[in-house]
C-alpha cells in the first residue's frame, strides 16, 4: 500500500510496529513526543506525521472545570479511564492538577472493556461520587450508548472528551473537534501522495475545540445549567 492513516493512538502505535518504510498518518495520536512516537512535533522525522491530540491533555482539566460549574456541590469524581491506552497516564496527571486546584476528590477506575462497565459503575455507587469523567478513548466512544445508558441509571452527570458521548446521551463534552482533525488529516494525505516525505511534515495540534450539552439528559438528572455555560456551549442538544 501507499499510505497508511491510523487512529488513534494505540493503532498508531500498531501501525509503526508493522511498518518503518510505508507513510503513516496519524489522527487523534496522544501526545506523540511524549509516548516516544516522534522526535519533535516540528521535524518528527521516521515514517509517521499528522495530528496530534496533544493540546487535549490541557482539555482534559478544562472538562472537569467544567463539570463542577454544572454540578457546584460535587466533591467527589469518578475517572473512568482505558490503561490500555497509552496516552491515559499522561491524561490522568493533567487531572490530578485540576482536581487538585479545585479541591476535589477522585476515584480512578480502569477498564479495558465493556465488560468491566458494570463493576466501574457499582464502585462509583459505593464511593458516592457526585459526578463522572470519562477520559477520551476510542473504547469507550465505541460503547458511548452503553456508558451514557449506565450514568443515566446511576444518576451521574458525566462529561466526556468527545462530542458522539454526548449525542449518544451524555451530560456534556469538551475537547478538540475529531472532525477538524479528520478533514485536516486528508490534506497530509494529499501531500504524501504528491511526493513530500512524513518525516519533514510538521505535526500539527488541534485548533477547534467545542463544548457540548444535552439539555434532555440535565433535565433528567434534575440539573440546570447554568445560563453562564449555555452562552460558551457550541451546541445545545435539545
Amino acid at each position: 500500500m501507499d499510505i497508511i492513516v491510523a487512529v488513534p493512538t494505540p493503532s498508531v502505535l500498531a501501525a509503526t510496529t508493522a511498518t518503518e518504510t510505508i507513510p503513516i498518518v496519524a489522527i487523534a495520536v496522544g501526545d506523540p513526543v511524549g509516548i516516544g512516537l516522534i522526535t519533535s512535533l516540528a521535524r518528527p522525522g521516521g515514517n509517521v506525521t499528522g495530528l496530534s491530540y496533544s493540546v487535549g491533555l490541557e482539555t482534559i482539566g478544562k472538562g472537569l472545570e467544567l463539570l463542577t460549574e454544572t454540578v457546584p456541590k460535587v466533591h467527589r469524581v469518578a475517572i473512568l479511564s482505558n490503561p490500555a491506552n497509552p496516552f491515559q497516564p499522561l491524561a490522568i496527571s493533567e487531572v490530578n492538577v485540576a482536581a487538585r486546584s479545585l479541591g476535589l476528590q477522585l476515584q480512578l477506575l480502569e477498564v479495558r472493556g465493556p465488560n468491566e462497565f458494570d463493576g466501574a459503575f457499582a464502585a462509583m455507587t459505593k464511593e458516592r461520587v457526585g459526578a463522572l469523567l470519562v477520559v477520551a478513548d476510542s473504547m469507550f466512544n465505541l460503547h458511548r450508548t452503553r456508558l451514557a445508558d449506565l450514568a443515566a441509571r446511576n444518576r451521574l452527570p458525566a462529561a466526556y472528551g468527545t462530542r458522539d458521548n454526548v449525542e449518544a446521551g451524555g451530560l456534556m463534552s469538551y475537547g478538540p473537534s475529531l472532525r477538524d482533525l479528520f478533514r485536516r488529516g486528508a490534506t497530509y494525505v494529499d501531500k504524501i501522495l504528491k511526493g513530500a516525505k512524513p518525516g519533514d511534515l510538521p505535526v500539527e495540534q488541534p485548533t477547534k475545540f467545542e463544548l457540548v450539552i444535552n439539555l434532555k439528559t440535565a433535565k433528567a438528572l434534575g440539573l440546570t445549567i447554568p445560563q453562564s455555560l449555555l452562552q460558551r456551549a457550541d451546541e445545545v442538544i435539545q
